[in-house]
């Protein structure tokens, strides 16, 4: 199982050989000046379980999670295995390029303008 199925504007930023994998959703824009860096959009996929306790070795699983900034994720699934957790990644992908993702609703705090032009940059209606 690869990435070669994820959609327009997501490319893998980072994987490791049968190991983590990070996703970002269009780097071109989020550059500092037309989106803020700190805000690109990402999806990791993690060996191990959410629930693993600190200091834990054993994988049990894989995680995936979606990000809009280092501190806010949208959504988080586990898989039992790579391939599977592959899958949820292109999913978490699909399911933002589409503006199926409710990204206003992860923040405590609106940020209004930001909210805009990224509905613009998905194609989602406000």
């Amino acid at each position: 199982m690869s990435f070669e199925t994820l959609p327009d504007g997501w490319t893998v930023w980072h994987q490791e050989p049968d190991g983590r994998a990070i996703l970002a959703y269009r780097p071109d824009v989020f550059d500092t000046e037309a989106f803020p860096a700190a805000c690109l959009p990402t999806v990791y996929l993690s060996p191990g379980s959410p629930r693993r306790r600190p200091g834990a070795t054993q994988r049990d699983g894989w995680t995936v999670t979606l990000y809009l900034e280092p501190e806010i994720d949208v959504r988080t699934e586990t898989a039992d295995s790579r391939a599977a957790g592959i899958e949820t990644a292109i999913d978490f992908a699909r399911a933002f390029a589409a503006g199926d993702i409710d990204y206003r609703g992860a923040y405590q705090v609106p940020r209004d303008d930001y909210f805009d032009r990224l509905d613009e940059l998905v194609g989602r209606e406000a």
